[in-house]
């Protein structure tokens, strides 16, 4: 048990220091365990507080004091400002959400904290030739942002009314 242990308390240390995700695979090669093990480490490590968010590239910590859900309404077109708004006032965009009427809630983590984040999205968005989430709920959709203050958000909050993308 304390090798389970001392490596959970590695992993959030590794975790806290990585400034992009790190995947299921790199820890499970690191510590020589499954990559099931590390699944497990992670649900733990969650249940005891921890916050530990993950992506489709790896896991993250989540350093953030404050966190709030806006829904808002643009098109495509509109896509990068929005995000770009953002993370250049200091959020982090965690997540997109669509509530669809018969799926019900469909979320995908997106961690973007950077231009270059969004850039990547971008891309792959572009590469798989994959639609954006909101194009299954007539442009509608959630995103939960981070940032290190409540007045952070209060100023996000402003920006995206400002541009005609919250719906309040």
């Amino acid at each position: 048990m304390k090798d389970t242990e001392s490596r959970r308390r590695e992993i959030i240390k590794l975790l806290k220091q990585s400034n992009k995700p790190i995947s299921g695979s790199f820890l499970a090669s690191k510590f020589n365990v499954s990559r099931q093990a590390i699944v497990q480490d992670i649900a733990i490590l969650r249940a005891r507080g921890f916050n530990i968010l993950s992506t489709n590239t790896g896991y993250y910590f989540r350093n953030a004091n404050a966190s709030r859900l806006f829904k808002v309404k643009h098109n495509s077109g509109d896509t990068i400002e929005e995000l770009n708004l953002i993370v250049d006032l200091g959020g982090v965009v965690e997540d997109v959400i669509v509530k669809h009427e018969t799926y019900g809630d469909i979320k995908a983590q997106l961690n973007l904290k950077s231009r270059r984040d969004i850039s990547r999205l971008i891309k792959d968005l572009k590469f798989n030739e994959a639609s954006y989430l909101k194009n299954l709920t007539d442009d509608f959709h959630f995103h939960t942002v981070s940032a290190e203050s409540e007045e952070i958000l209060d100023e996000i909050e402003d920006e995206l009314y400002n541009r005609g993308f919250l719906i309040k």
